[in-house]
């Protein structure tokens, strides 16, 4: 108690405490971009796809082999057939059961093209569950 004085209120004092409102900001901005630029990344991938450590043979219930040679030629299981034939028996084993596994066998020389062409085949089918066959890499002695 102080006689006559006045007492002097007490100013603001310094913010002890951080402010992460711009740190949430910041990391949220981030976390966008690298979303957005993530899938971007993997499109400059070169893989050699024909040899795989973990090519394992599947277990699907039902399946069927179709193979493209390296000259052009289908194979539909172990029968050879021609564009216009191969399209007509996919269509049907398409129709017939639409779970159908497709098992695409593709040799390293088939240009990518012919092997794009072969899937737009079988997907016009129906037939939309395709698995890529590929060959296990030897191991290491």
């Amino acid at each position: 108690m102080a006689f006559g004085r006045l007492e002097k209120p007490e100013g603001s004092r310094p913010m002890s405490d951080i402010n992460m409102t711009p740190l949430i900001d910041v990391m949220l901005v981030l976390l966008v971009i690298f979303m957005i630029t993530a899938p971007l990344m993997t499109a400059s991938l070169r893989l050699d796809l024909p040899k795989s450590e973990a090519a394992t043979p599947s277990d699907a219930p039902s399946s069927i082999a179709v193979a493209i040679t390296p000259d052009g030629q289908l194979h539909l299981g172990d029968e050879a057939l021609s564009p216009e034939a191969f399209q007509k028996r996919i269509t049907e084993l398409g129709r017939a059961n639409a779970q159908l596994e497709v098992q695409l066998r593709a040799d390293r020389a088939v240009p990518y093209g012919q092997v794009a062409e072969l899937i737009g085949w079988v997907q016009a089918a129906g037939l939309n569950r395709i698995a890529f066959v590929a060959q296990a890499a030897a191991s290491a002695p």
